[in-house]
């Protein structure tokens, strides 16, 4: 239960700004969260643009693509990269105009399993949020490890680059892993840092994307054809349709634009998130079209042996193509730590996202240890043991690398459908419900709201079933797509929390209105 302080009035923030318009602003959105059966926790220190610094730190597609971008183009060439870009950034706006609709209208830490609970028939809101809960956490627990390990592979892949004979491990990545995943713990552990790192990795991320994009070609020995980036198809996969082939590769680039819904549990630390949590989520997808367009096109560009990237023993092909271009290695290995420095606020970012998301989500009881993940630490002004808590997970996820590298690939397909999901649960419910049956928000976009809906809705049952097939033929035990094995791992723990306590312990919208009302009642005693 969401309790208040005593001598705090229920409904107004504890950090209610100096300035007039400012205190007026926070009081305002503190009791908005009261009638939705909320306290103000959370210290609101994000401004619109530290925000959007979240969002696409978290995103960061051009960061994607490069750890995709010879990798993926195995199921399609450079046709894959090119124009997938294109089709999922129009996914992806479909998709941000879904969530920015909702959390326009609805502006709560809990995102989608807050909107699913208030939008689903009577009867069914506590299981679909509940649903809903689990799979957006799971999501965001998957891709921060998927992140981690992105990075891990490349530190190490720096390191063979300077030692040749150096053959890479998986016990090698499994400790750079881990002390990525420790040290970008430590970023989140002080609340009034998070606005400065999240503002600087996107002034970060935007500079290298700049370098990058402006070094390498320019530096490159010799330069591909424009038939070669626009319309050389390439189908490596063993696959006989060249339409599957392009499919199962579009995960790569469909990796890159993940994870929209971060700066919706962001809406307990900024002000006015009915109007700013829209611009970051939208800014995400615009910022990121942007840079991943412009920087695969001029990576392509930029190959002069695309053999070499597929075999590189650095394991990193974008480093190889660096090493390529500029034909040196420290010079590689600079811009390749523009990538980390990149990747590195990009980690940061998933553990925020991850932390609120674990911390809401225990706000109504809905994980194990609810009371104590869903407490705010008082001196730092972050929902510390809930991070606490997902971090350790990831770190123990992170020794299915050791197991099968395969399985936790299939983790990382996982973390893209189950984060669809968990979109999509609100916005059929919204659907059924009626577009016009709730007070909106500011962000309201009418017959294109619904027409993004549908589109997210369909793209959602699409990737169910196509991201499951096997990325190549002919199938084997080291090849094989286990995405089915994670959904089924997830579904059971999901399923047996719900049946062991969650039923009884997780709270409804009633159950929320009346603990607020309790609350409200000590603070007047």
């Amino acid at each position: 239960m969401a309790k208040s302080t005593k001598g705090e009035d229920v409904g107004i923030s504890r950090n209610s700004s100096s300035n007039s318009d400012g205190t007026t602003a926070s009081n305002a959105d503190a009791a908005r969260l009261a009638e939705m059966g909320y306290v103000q926790d959370m210290k609101r220190n994000f401004s619109v643009f530290s925000l959007l610094g979240v969002g696409f730190s978290l995103t960061n597609s051009w960061f994607g693509i490069s750890t995709a971008l010879v990798t993926g183009i195995n199921s399609g060439g450079p046709v894959l990269i090119v124009y997938g870009i294109i089709l999922i950034a129009i996914i992806s706006t479909c998709v941000g105009i879904s969530l920015s609709e909702l959390a326009s209208a609805m502006p709560n830490a809990g995102g989608q399993y807050f909107w699913a609970n208030e939008l689903a028939p009577k009867g069914y809101g506590r299981f679909a949020s509940y649903l809903t809960g689990w799979f957006a956490w799971a999501g965001s627990i998957f891709t921060t490890a998927s992140v981690a390990l992105g990075l891990g592979s490349a530190v190490m892949g720096c390191i063979q680059l300077f030692h040749p004979t150096l053959v890479i491990k998986p016990w090698q990545v499994l400790i750079a892993y881990e002390i990525i995943n420790a040290f970008a713990f430590l970023f989140n552990c002080y609340g009034k840092l998070l606005p400065r790192v999240a503002t600087f990795t996107l002034w970060c991320s935007l500079l290298s994307f700049t370098v990058i994009l402006i070094t390498v070609p320019s530096v490159a020995p010799t330069h591909e054809t424009a038939k070669f980036v626009f319309a050389n198809f390439v189908n490596n996969t063993g696959w006989s349709s060249n339409g599957i082939a392009f499919i199962v590769g579009l995960i790569n680039t469909n990796w890159a634009f993940a994870c929209l819904d971060c700066a919706t549990h962001m809406a307990e630390e900024v002000l006015m998130p009915e109007r700013n949590i829209p611009i970051a989520i939208m800014g995400t997808v615009a910022i990121g079209f942007v840079t991943s367009w412009f920087y695969s096109v001029a990576m392509f560009f930029s190959i002069n042996n695309l053999e070499l990237l597929f075999n590189t023993p650095t394991g990193v092909p974008i480093l190889a193509l660096f090493h390529q271009a500029l034909r040196s290695r420290g010079g590689a290995l600079v811009l390749e730590l523009l990538i980390l420095s990149t990747g590195l606020g990009c980690q940061i970012a998933s553990q925020t996202w991850q932390s609120r998301l674990c911390w809401s989500f225990a706000r109504d009881n809905g994980l194990p240890f609810s009371p104590y993940l869903a407490k705010i630490h008082p001196k730092l002004d972050v929902p510390f043991n809930a991070h606490l808590f997902s971090s350790i997970i990831v770190a123990v996820l992170g020794l299915l690398y050791l197991g099968s590298i395969t399985a936790f690939n299939s983790m990382v397909t996982a973390c893209i459908v189950l984060l669809y999901i968990s979109y999509s649960i609100p916005v059929a419910c919204l659907l059924m419900k009626g577009r016009e049956n709730i007070r909106h928000g500011p962000f309201w976009l009418g017959k294109v709201g619904a027409v993004a809906n549908w589109v997210l809705l369909l793209w959602t049952a699409f990737t169910l079933v196509m991201y499951s097939f096997p990325p190549v033929q002919p199938v084997k035990a080291g090849n094989m797509n286990y995405v089915c094995v994670v959904y089924a791992v997830v579904t059971v723990i999901l399923t047996g929390w719900w049946f062991g306590a969650g039923r009884w312990e997780y709270r409804g919208v009633e159950e929320r209105k009346v603990d607020v009302v309790v609350a409200e009642s000590d603070v007047v005693s």
